[in-house]
C-alpha cells in the first residue's frame, strides 16, 4: 500500500516526524559550534590537527552515508525498512557525544593522543548520526508523493531543526555561559561544558526515540523495498550509487550542496570566535543573536510552499542560496569597512540580528527546497529504473550536512593557524587588531564567494512542477498496470 498523489499528511504525523530533527540538530549544533573551540581553545589541540581529525570523519561519511541509504532502502522487517535503524540510533549517539568531550586526562598533554581521540569519536558520532538521519529523511520523502505536500512535510522537519538549535543556543548562552559560569569565564571555562553535554545527550535520546515511536503507525503505508530480487550487497551499493549519479538533476544538487557547505561550515565553525573575539559580545548578548533565527526560520516555514507554487523549486533554490551567502557575510564585511556599530553595544546586537533575519529566512527556505527537490528526484529515478530508493538520495543530504561542519573545521583550522594566527587561550579584548581583521576576511568575503558559486550550480536543477506531474502520471499508470497483471489468488503465484 502506498500513498496516492492526493494524500495529505496529517499534522500529527508531520509534527512527530519533525521532532526527530531536534535530536539531529542538537548533535550538529554542539559539534559545529563548540567542539572545535573546545579542542583548540580550551584543551589546546592545534587548529590544523583538529581540522585533519574532522577530515577523517568526512572520509568515513563518504562511505557510511550511502551505505546506510542503500541498506535502509533494501531492508525488510516487520517494522519496515526505516524504523529499526531509527530506534537503534539514540543511545549510541548520545554516548559518542559524551565521550567526544571527555578525553582521558592522560591524553591532555599529548597532541597526538588528543588528535586520535578527537578523530576516533568524531567518526563514531557521525556513524551513529547517520544511523538515524538517513532513514529519517527517507521516511519524510515517503510520506507523500505530492509536489507541494512533501514541501510542507520538509517544512516541519526544517522548523524542528531550528527548535533543536534554539534549545541548545538558549540553554548554553543564557544559562550555562552567562548565569551559571559567567564570572568564571563562560565559554572559556572548561567545567562549563559538562552540563551542556549532558543536556544535549538528553535531547538526542528523547527526541529521536519519540520520533521513531510515534511515527511507527505509518509503517504499513510506506513504500516497499525495490522488488528487483537483489538484497543489499556492496556491489549492489556501487550500482545504486552509479545509477543515482547518472541523474543530472541530482548531480547539480550535489555540486551546489558541496560549495554551499564551504560557506555554511566556515560561518558555523567561526561563529563562536566571531562573537567572542571579533564582536566582543557578552554571553548574554550572544544569546540574543538567536532572534534572527526565530524570525527567519518561521518565515521559511510559512513562505516555502508559497514560493514553490509561484516560482517553482529551481528558482527558489537559486535565489535563496545567493541570498544566504550575501546576507550571512554582510555584517562582517561592513565591519571591515568600519560601517558597523561599536563592539559590545546593543546597537551592534540589533545590527547583526537585523541582517541575520534575511540570511536565516533564505537558509530556511533553501534547506526545505533542497530536501523536497531530492524527493522529486527519487520519483524520476523510480520512473527510470523501477526502484524506489530515497535512502540513497537522502544520504547525500546527510553527508553534506556533516561535511558542512567538516569542511568548516578544516578551512577554519588551517586559517586560524596559518593566516589568522589565532592563539590558544585567547582573551577577548586582547587579540591583536591585525588578527581580528584577518578573521573577518575569512568569515566575510571568503565565505561568501563559495555560496554564490553554489547558487550558479543550483540553476542546473530542472525538475519543475509540470515535469513532476508528468512523472507522477507515468508512475501511476505503471502501478495500475502492475496491479492488474498481479495474480489475485496467492496460489497462482506459487511456482
Amino acid at each position: 500500500m502506498t500513498n496516492s498523489v492526493t494524500d495529505v499528511v496529517s499534522v500529527k504525523t508531520k509534527l512527530w516526524f519533525g521532532v526527530g530533527a531536534v535530536g539531529e540538530s542538537a548533535t550538529n549544533w554542539i559539534f559545529n559550534i563548540l567542539v572545535f573551540f573546545y579542542y583548540q581553545q580550551i584543551i589546546g589541540l592545534s587548529g590544523t590537527l583538529a581540522g585533519i581529525a574532522v577530515t577523517i570523519g568526512i572520509f568515513s561519511d563518504a562511505f557510511t552515508d550511502p551505505l546506510m541509504g542503500s541498506i535502509s532502502d533494501r531492508f525488510r522487517s516487520r517494522f519496515g525498512r526505516r524504523h529499526p535503524f531509527m530506534f537503534a540510533a539514540p543511545l549510541p549517539l548520545a554516548a559518542a557525544i559524551y565521550l567526544l568531550f571527555h578525553p582521558p586526562e592522560a591524553f591532555l598533554d599529548s597532541q597526538a593522543a588528543l588528535f586520535l581521540w578527537f578523530a576516533g569519536f568524531t567518526v563514531v558520532m557521525r556513524i551513529c548520526s547517520t544511523l538515524f538521519a538517513v532513514p529519517h529523511l527517507a521516511l519524510g520523502a515517503e510520506l507523500s508523493d505530492d509536489y507541494i505536500q512533501r514541501s510542507k512535510v520538509m517544512s516541519y522537519n526544517n522548523l524542528f531543526t531550528f527548535y533543536g538549535t534554539f534549545l541548545m543556543h538558549t540553554f548554553v548562552w543564557f544559562f550555562v555561559f552567562d548565569a551559571w559560569y559567567g564570572e568564571q569565564g563562560g565559554q572559556t571555562y572548561q567545567p562549563a561544558y559538562e552540563p551542556i553535554v549532558l543536556f544535549c545527550c538528553a535531547i538526542v535520546t528523547l527526541t529521536i526515540f519519540s520520533c521513531a515511536w510515534f511515527t511507527r503507525g505509518q509503517i504499513p503505508k510506506l513504500k516497499q523495498p525495490p522488488d528487483d530480487g537483489n538484497a543489499f550487497s556492496f556491489p549492489r551499493l556501487l550500482l545504486d550509487m552509479r545509477d543515482a549519479l547518472q541523474n543530472r538533476h541530482y548531480v547539480f544538487l550535489l555540486l551546489g550542496l558541496f560549495f554551499l557547505s564551504v560557506t555554511i561550515g566556515t560561518h558555523e565553525t567561526l561563529s563562536i570566535y566571531m562573537a567572542t573575539f571579533y564582536w566582543e559580545l557578552t554571553p548574554f548578548q550572544i544569546g540574543w543573536l538567536i532572534v534572527n533565527n526565530v524570525i527567519g526560520f518561521h518565515l521559511g516555514f510559512m513562505l516555502t510552499s508559497l514560493t514553490h507554487t509561484r516560482f517553482d523549486k529551481r528558482w527558489t533554490i537559486v535565489a535563496t542560496a545567493a541570498g544566504l551567502s550575501f546576507f550571512w557575510s554582510l555584517a562582517v564585511t561592513l565591519r571591515l569597512f568600519d560601517l558597523a556599530p561599536e563592539n559590545t553595544t546593543w546597537a551592534l546586537v540589533a545590527f547583526i540580528v537585523g541582517i541575520g533575519i534575511f540570511s536565516s529566512a533564505c537558509g530556511s527556505i533553501l534547506n526545505i527546497s533542497v530536501m523536497s527537490a531530492l524527493a522529486d528526484i527519487a520519483d524520476e529515478h523510480e520512473l527510470n529504473t523501477g526502484r524506489r530508493q530515497e535512502g540513497i538520495f537522502y544520504s547525500a543530504r546527510t553527508f553534506f550536512a556533516k561535511t558542512t561542519n567538516g569542511i568548516g573545521h578544516v578551512v577554519a583550522g588551517i586559517a586560524l593557524d596559518y593566516y589568522v594566527f589565532m592563539p590558544a587561550h585567547a582573551v577577548p579584548g586582547e587579540v591583536p587588531a591585525e588578527t581580528l581583521f584577518r578573521l573577518g576576511v575569512v568569515d566575510g568575503p571568503f565565505a561568501m564567494v563559495w555560496g554564490l558559486i553554489s547558487a550558479a550550480l543550483y540553476a542546473g536543477y530542472r525538475i519543475d512542477r509540470k515535469y513532476h506531474a508528468e512523472i507522477q502520471t507515468k508512475l501511476a499508470a505503471r502501478r495500475a498496470e502492475q496491479n492488474q497483471s498481479a495474480p489475485n489468488d496467492p496460489d497462482e503465484a506459487m511456482p
